[in-house]
């Protein structure tokens, strides 16, 4: 079987971008490929480019600027409007993830009963700032305006998981938790 080979793709940021032209990695090989079948899959339905931004998140945990131009080769939408979908909706990411995502809720009734504390607790002790990831890739930290469990303020959520009613003295502990690989149950 020959080598998986992508083309070249237009411009994204003012500065040429491209696929790799040849993925030796078979992690990625498998990845394009499963990406492939998905674009065959949406390529006929009416609206396709936000489906396959889904499931090429889903692929490769988030959409660097070489899977949007091979989205965009693939499909014949330019990889201008591919980025500027990827870039307007707040749920595609252009940066790698942590496997758990922590998001704080800010939201009024979160932000009074001690929601900013918690933030400023963990980004101590994650050694991050908003919207980044720890270096080991475990944690994303990012802030989320109102989740509809204002009753459980200050709330929040790892990955779907929700807590609710902590305090910043023991958010560590549910991060200790995940970090081992144990999960509290909510």
């Amino acid at each position: 079987m020959p080598d998986f080979i992508i083309g070249e793709h237009e411009n994204i940021t003012g500065i040429e971008k491209q696929a790799p032209d040849r993925v030796t990695d078979n992690k990625e090989r498998n990845q394009y490929r499963e990406l492939d079948n998905v674009i065959q899959e949406y390529t006929k339905k009416p609206g396709q480019l936000i489906g396959i931004l889904h499931r090429a998140q889903e692929i490769f945990g988030y959409l660097p600027e070489e899977v949007q131009a091979y989205i965009a080769n693939k499909t014949g939408i330019p990889v201008s409007e591919v980025n500027g979908v990827v870039t307007f909706y707040s749920l595609f990411s252009t940066e790698p993830k942590g496997k758990y995502e922590i998001k704080v809720c800010l939201g009024t009734a979160c932000y009074v009963k001690g929601a900013q504390e918690i933030m400023n607790t963990l980004k101590e002790n994650l050694k991050i700032d908003e919207g980044e990831t720890t270096q080991d890739k475990l944690f994303t930290l990012q802030s989320t305006r109102c989740i509809g469990s204002c009753g459980l303020a200050p709330v929040l959520l790892a990955n779907d998981d929700v807590y609710g009613e902590i305090a910043a003295k023991d958010v560590m502990n549910i991060i200790r938790d995940y970090q081992k690989g144990d999960k509290i149950e909510s």
